[in-house]
């Protein structure tokens, strides 16, 4: 069924059984170079060097600001100048909130003259994606029937982010409800690499924005791939964390029960950074965890001598383009160069055909989800999330009982197998490919190439389990597409997830690469 055609009777006739058939396809990339070669960096960073400022690292720049060698507001002022000057090319902003930003900026500046340093994240210019809540201003999420909502409250996100100084200057451009086509009524964002070349799912503005030196840190979405796509096809490193460890307060749902908030940067550092800020439990999300959140940063110097690093060659390497795979082993070699012990795993049966049983949950909640607007409101949908929750009402409550029943099922045998290594090691979805933008304005038929292109097997177990998953450059391809890999942990692993990042981080140099904006 993953070769059928993507059409809207299609993903009716497959619904009619237990669970949806095969409505994500995997199609099989030609193989590439058998090597992953590295290519000049279109820009290469220096710390320190004013020019390069917006492609430093958030934990570089947090640096200067302590040691005063740069305040708030001039950084501020730089990054929305960059905005106002890089993103009419990017379209990653849908607001820019510079009087916010610039207010904030001047009431950090004027702490740090006092002698008040709240930590890395002070004075730190961030954005995030247009479906958190940000109290009087425009919160979209992408969508025209929220065009014009302005929330009265901020998300707990927000709300934790401002508390440890950050400065948010703009909301970011997503797909529609946060699935899969983009809303006519909303702009494309353009991968900052090759303008062709598919911006990674709903959190691509962030991924856009991030990657293009636009932000130093962004705040995405998971719920079927949507922080570790866009990493993955801009370059940069993507967060997801435990199911619960992040509070979804004030932020748009598309299937509450897979949604997940997480950073998404341009080092691990800073995705720990960020991450330490955002966690903790909230008694406003239902959903959220109690449990008490540990030190994201550990000691580096502990390293990663004895950690059993867990990998499926079989699952992570067929249809896969070649160079890829050189690239992810090249990385295995490395971690184990650094003490690791490599271990061949194999990954739960059926794990190729779970996008299977994701898509009738996901199109159910999101039916439900969406219900003050729809189908009261049918008309303001655009093309494909309009047939999309047309589909999630044809699902009856047998057939999403049933497909839960196959999650939890899956949810067993996957943590059982992370239970066995500190870490799994994937693609973090495959390589990015080239897609024309304007066809993601259209309906089922229009996007049937992403659908046959984008491979969800590797990202919906850890949405499935709620368990963390940690994507980190690895390389780029000979025509310099960015390559990634996935680190998959047990719940509430996060911890273990970064102190390997760092580790493979620390000893390779892709984090330092960026595109010519």
């Amino acid at each position: 069924m993953s070769r059928e055609k993507l059409t809207r009777r299609n993903m009716i006739t497959l619904l009619g059984g237990a669970t949806a058939g095969m409505l994500t396809g995997c199609k099989e990339v030609p193989s590439g170079e058998t090597s992953a070669p590295r290519p000049e960096p279109a820009v290469e960073i220096q710390s320190g060097t004013p020019g390069d400022l917006h492609f430093q690292s958030l934990e570089e720049v947090a640096r200067l600001i302590e040691a005063r060698s740069i305040s708030p507001l001039e950084l501020t002022r730089k990054i929305l100048d960059r905005i106002g000057t890089v993103d009419s090319q990017l379209m990653s902003y849908v607001t820019v909130t510079a009087d916010r930003a610039l207010e904030a900026a001047l009431a950090a500046e004027k702490e740090l003259a006092t002698g008040v340093y709240r930590g890395p994240l002070h004075g730190i210019p961030i954005a995030v994606k247009d479906l958190v809540y940000t109290k009087d201003t425009l919160t979209t999420g992408g969508l025209a029937v929220y065009k014009d909502f302005l929330p009265t409250f901020d998300a707990t996100v927000i709300e934790r982010l401002e508390a440890a100084g950050a400065i948010v200057v703009g909301k970011l451009n997503l797909t529609e409800g946060a699935m899969a086509g983009y809303h006519p009524g909303f702009e494309i964002p353009r991968n900052p690499w090759r303008k062709d070349l598919w911006p990674g799912a709903s959190s691509s503005g962030p991924g856009v924005a991030v990657a293009a030196g636009l932000c130093y840190g962004a705040l995405g979405t998971d719920t079927g791939g949507s922080i570790r796509f866009p990493s993955m096809a801009n370059g940069i490193v993507g967060l997801k964390p435990t199911y619960g460890r992040v509070s979804r307060h004030g932020v748009l749902p598309l299937a509450p029960s897979m949604d997940h908030v997480g950073p998404m940067t341009r080092s691990v550092t800073d995705a720990a950074i960020m991450l330490q800020a955002m966690a903790g439990h909230d008694s406003n999300d239902p959903t959220s965890l109690k449990d008490p959140v540990p030190a994201m940063l550990q000691n580096p110097a502990s390293g990663i001598a004895g950690m059993t690093i867990g990998y499926d060659p079989v699952f992570s390497g067929e249809g896969i383009d070649a160079g890829l795979v050189a690239a992810i082993e090249q990385a295995l070699d490395k971690l184990r160069q650094l003490g690791a012990e490599i271990v061949e795993v194999k990954m739960p049966e059926g794990t190729r055909e779970i996008d299977a049983t994701w898509f009738p949950i996901c199109a159910y909640e999101a039916h439900r989800a969406h219900a003050a607007h729809f189908p009261a409101s049918a008309d303001k949908y655009g093309a494909w999330f309009r047939g999309f929750l047309e589909i999630g009402s044809a699902v009856t409550d047998e057939q999403y009982a049933a497909a839960g029943q196959i999650r939890a099922d899956f949810n067993r045998s996957f943590n059982a197998l992370l239970e066995s290594v500190d870490t799994l090691v994937s693609p973090a979805g495959g390589l990015t490919f080239s897609m024309n933008p304007d066809s993601q304005y259209g309906g089922m038929e229009d996007l049937e190439p992403l659908f046959k292109s984008v491979q969800m097997y590797f990202t919906i177990p850890a949405d499935f389990a709620g368990t963390p998953a940690l994507t980190v450059p690895c390389g780029f391809s000979t025509d310099n597409i960015p390559y990634a890999l996935q680190f998959m942990g047990r719940r509430l692993s996060e911890p273990t997830l970064i102190r390997i990042g760092r580790a493979y981080e620390s000893a390779t140099d892709w984090h330092q690469y960026h595109p010519s904006v």
